[in-house]
């Protein structure tokens, strides 16, 4: 039974798990939950997983969520995938754990609280309040000066390695959600950080064409984003930090 796995190109895991299946040559069927429309809440989706979330993946009678324990799995299970992906030392696997787990309390935080609150939300009629972007900004450059400082320190990738990990396609990916900010923002809160700019450039190069095939999504969503935010009255901009 093939692979299926559950997701939305618009969501950053759901991008990391569909490239890390393409670049790995991972057979599988791409099965799209359009969660702009709510249909993570149908009866159908909830058989899948009841927390509703995205992406998830059903390989046989297993069901998973999570898109770095889905990342583990995948690396683990299928024959083929490259050991720098997941390494099988326990040294180099602590390393990356400490990554992904610094991904969800930290860089997550920002990069996607700051997209949701400045652009999603206002998009679907919610109010943005102004405390709860200073927060979201101020976790998210915390996090992008780490990203440089600590885990960009020693080497191309991520944890002073010369081979992309998952943990390099799960932050690569959040990273690039940053572009649905307003060309301006984007470029105010990116451009202080050279290694990040590198180093995102290179996990492109190192999962090409995929990286691009599967961000095309995303770079389509962009420019209808920034035109509709651009027309909005009362757009909120992000505070300047720089």
């Amino acid at each position: 039974m093939v692979l299926k796995v559950y997701g939305h190109r618009i969501s950053e895991p759901s991008r990391a798990v569909l490239i890390f299946c393409k670049i790995n040559m991972i057979d599988f069927e791409e099965i799209h939950v359009e969660v702009l429309k709510g249909q993570q809440f149908s009866q159908e989706y909830g058989a899948i997983t009841p927390i509703r979330q995205i992406p998830a993946i059903v390989d046989g009678h297993l069901k998973l969520i999570e898109s770095h324990a889905i990342l583990i799995y995948l690396s683990c299970s299928f024959p083929g995938v490259a050991s720098h992906w997941y390494p099988g030392d326990p040294q180099k696997r602590a390393k990356i754990h400490s990554i992904l787990d610094w991904h969800h309390s930290h860089l997550r935080r920002g990069a996607a609280g700051l997209v949701y609150t400045t652009i999603l939300a206002p998009l679907n009629g919610l109010r943005s309040f102004l405390q709860i972007v200073i927060q979201a900004e101020e976790i998210l450059l915390k996090s992008l000066s780490e990203l440089e400082n600590v885990w960009l320190k020693d080497g191309t990738f991520l944890g002073g390695i010369s081979q992309p990990s998952i943990a390099d396609l799960s932050l690569a990916c959040e990273v690039m959600q940053l572009e649905l900010l307003n060309e301006e923002d984007y470029h105010q809160i990116l451009s202080p950080y050279k290694k990040v700019k590198k180093w995102i450039k290179d996990v492109r190069s190192a999962t090409a064409p995929y990286f691009d095939e599967i961000h095309e999504y995303l770079f389509e969503s962009q420019k209808g984003i920034r035109d509709q935010m651009a027309t909005q009255s009362g757009k909120k901009k992000v505070r300047p930090k720089m």
